[in-house]
């Protein structure tokens, strides 16, 4: 189905007529043409809310990736993207930003159809995507050099330039504003951009190439090589002709690309990583029934398959068991529906792999004595759907408090004191989010500081915009997605020292 614009559907019914009718693009794009995998290998995309297939994928390899390398880095090095005056590559990407805006239901469908989540969350992620492609393009003809103090017969001048060829690697959960958080700001740096999309959602990805082309990206520009890490992945990180890694996913999977990163050409690799989010709610926070709800929001949004998601809530000792019962019965108000169905909370896992996964985790949180309170008991019938579950009593040593689920299962801690609640809240090897509920501007602002976590936020879960910068530290990575700070990552210095003398 390609169309320039599309009536707004409001129903259930709505949904799964544009379903219908929805035709799916699974070729690769190289050099701006849709291409089957050199090799003829597929992998089946399927539906996790019914099983069914969606479509037969083509399964790039290293014979692709050296392919889509080599006209990457030929249109790097003619400059009709690199060299192109900002303020024109800025029209480029407003106009794939329209063309996004015009196909925005088609592009929540095909997330919400390949990756379980429900419509009316993946619609919020396509305007997500959206503005970050309109934010980095509106940034990049309002960034300016330097001209560094010197004397009169100098003069010393410092520019930015793009970096070269980009590989995004980018995760299923979000899978069409993840690629927006990463691409967006390497091509309007000027860079020629390789995407690699998860093999558990890669179908709006190849949608956005579609764009990519109706929108007037020069050949060679914007690629997009489906198939699995470790095979077209592993050698888009191992290429020597990568300038940039560009990733969001595992920890794990993060060390395996910063080696692969040193074997090969020492590229940059830029990392968002695992998360273990501490969620502190005080005694003196106010309105303990909203709390809840964000709290229960925190968690239970996107099936717990978010990697900012406050999987660890710690409430003060003197509140907690009337806090807890308030966080159970919003849990009850947020189960698992049919995706295309708008009034959906929850949707389905994305595979069955995750899904077993997460039924692990709960099995082993029983095990090691933590108090289940809601949910644990997978759904009946088709499609992978777990309720939210939320266990208590979660002490620190326990697997399910420690470990990264990506999935509906709430750790809840107790603490007594706001030293304890830091010291527990930083007892992770992880730092993507904290959350801090408290009405005590002093106590406010000695957490935020103490916390040790690329984002905080106050009294709500989860608060931002396109200008302010997403990432972590410790080992939920090093790199920033958003604002003026991801144009950095994608761009180089280069110091000019100019002599006046004559």
């Amino acid at each position: 189905m390609s169309r320039s614009s599309e009536s707004a559907p409001r129903t259930k019914a709505d949904w799964q007529a544009l379903a219908s009718s929805l035709s799916i693009e699974s070729r690769a794009f190289i050099a701006n043409e849709f291409v089957d995998a050199a090799s003829g290998e597929t992998f089946a995309s399927l539906n996790p809310a019914t099983g069914d297939t969606l479509a037969e994928v083509a399964s790039c390899d290293a014979v692709d990736g050296e392919r889509a390398v080599g006209h990457a880095r030929e249109a790097f090095n003619q400059g009709e993207w690199s060299r192109l005056a900002p303020g024109k590559r800025k029209r480029t990407l407003l106009a794939l930003a329209e063309l996004m805006e015009a196909n925005k239901y088609q592009l929540a469908l095909i997330d919400t159809l390949d990756m379980g989540k429900p419509v009316g969350s993946s619609l919020g992620d396509i305007n997500g995507a959206i503005a970050c492609f309109r934010y980095q393009a509106e940034s990049i003809d309002k960034l300016y050099g330097e001209v560094a103090p010197t004397g009169d017969d100098t003069l010393a001048m410092v520019l930015r330039e793009p970096l070269g060829v980009v590989a995004a690697i980018v995760p299923w959960n979000f899978p069409l504003m993840m690629t927006a958080w990463k691409v967006a700001p390497a091509l309007a740096a000027g860079n020629s951009v390789i995407l690699k999309p998860s093999e558990k959602s890669p179908l709006s990805a190849l949608r956005l190439a579609q764009l990519a082309k109706e929108a007037g990206l020069p050949q060679g520009v914007f690629q997009v090589l489906p198939g699995f890490g470790h095979t077209v992945g592993k050698a888009l990180a191992l290429s020597m002709d990568v300038d940039c890694l560009a990733f969001t996913g595992s920890t794990g999977v993060g060390k395996q690309l910063m080696q692969y990163a040193g074997q090969s050409n020492l590229k940059r690799v830029y990392l968002e990583c695992g998360g273990k989010s501490p969620n502190l709610v005080f005694a003196d926070c106010k309105n303990l029934d909203q709390v809840a709800k964000h709290a229960a929001a925190a968690i239970f949004h996107n099936q717990g398959e978010v990697c900012i998601a406050g999987s660890r809530l710690l409430v003060e000792n003197s509140i907690r068991e009337a806090f807890v019962e308030k966080v159970v019965d919003a849990a009850k108000a947020m189960q698992p529906g049919d995706p295309l169905d708008p009034e959906s909370f929850m949707g389905a896992m994305v595979d069955e792999t995750q899904y077993r996964r997460v039924l692990d985790f709960i099995r082993q949180g029983a095990e090691e004595g933590a108090r289940l309170r809601v949910g644990g008991t997978p759904m009946e019938g088709p499609g992978l759907f777990i309720p939210p579950t939320v266990f208590d009593g979660v002490l620190p040593s326990m697997t399910i408090g420690r470990e990264e689920i990506f999935g509906p299962v709430l750790a809840v801690f107790g603490f007594d004191s706001e030293e304890e609640a830091v010291a527990m809240a930083n007892d992770s090897p992880y730092g993507l989010a904290a959350g801090l509920w408290s009405q005590d501007i002093d106590r406010i602002m000695r957490v935020t500081r103490r916390l040790q976590s690329g984002q905080v936020f106050v009294n709500n879960w989860a608060g931002g915009d396109q200008t302010m910068p997403f990432g972590g530290v410790k080992q939920s990575g090093n790199g920033r997605d958003k604002s003026h700070h991801s144009l950095e990552e994608y761009s180089e210095l280069k110091s000019v020292w100019m002599s006046l003398a004559t």
